[in-house]
């Protein structure tokens, strides 16, 4: 068999919403499977996120620290947010993101990893991008106020190398940090060649 996952949307004969919040929802659908059964299935729509790998030119990646109730932790991530401007495209948010969270702008744009983050429990799809070519930008072109979790979040320069082993080692937990820091330094062995552009679609 090819290994790729595909499209695939088995019959939904019943669906109900238990919840709905402010970015998600939670949906019990009752699923035709195999052999003629139903099952019901329980998962948190979501709108997709997009993260930014951004590597300066001494190869350091830039990660922000946030708080994240659900986990009760600081994490240490990579600038990321929600699809949640119409007709914004993936690569446009994930450039409005770095400027906002970290600002910064990037001139080199790559599509590095498409992620689903937890496919049993929520349909959340994470497109990663790998941004170069950095420049800061000025703090008179900043006009973004940080609120809630994202005030005074430190912003910090790993170099790629050293943020593999802290991942490795089980010192970053974030999965999009994580996926981000493991596939740059991997499409760094063929100089970042084999990346997709920015704006390749999404299966």
């Amino acid at each position: 068999m090819r290994i790729e996952d595909v499209p695939e949307s088995w019959e939904v004969v019943a669906s109900q919403q238990r919840f709905k919040g402010h970015v998600i929802e939670v949906v019990t659908d009752t699923v035709r499977m195999p052999g003629d059964e139903v099952a019901d299935r329980d998962y948190a729509v979501h709108p997709g996120s997009v993260a930014v790998v951004a590597l300066d030119d001494r190869d350091r990646v830039l990660l922000i620290r946030q708080y994240r109730h659900p986990a009760r932790r600081l994490l240490w991530e990579l600038p990321a947010g929600l699809r949640d401007v119409e007709g914004e495209s993936l690569v446009e948010g994930a450039a409005r993101e770095l400027a906002e969270e970290a600002g910064h702008r990037a001139a080199t744009w790559h599509t590095l990893i498409d992620l689903i983050t937890s496919p049993g429990m929520t349909n959340e799809r994470i497109r990663v991008f790998l941004a170069r070519d950095l420049e800061p930008i000025p703090e008179a072109e900043r006009d973004f106020v940080h609120r809630h979790e994202e005030i005074g979040m430190p912003v910090e320069w790993v170099p790629l190398a050293d943020a593999v082993r802290r991942a490795l080692a089980g010192m970053i937990h974030n999965s999009p940090a994580v996926a981000g820091i493991l596939a740059a330094y991997a499409a760094s062995a063929e100089g970042y060649a084999t990346l997709r552009p920015a704006d390749a679609p999404e299966a």
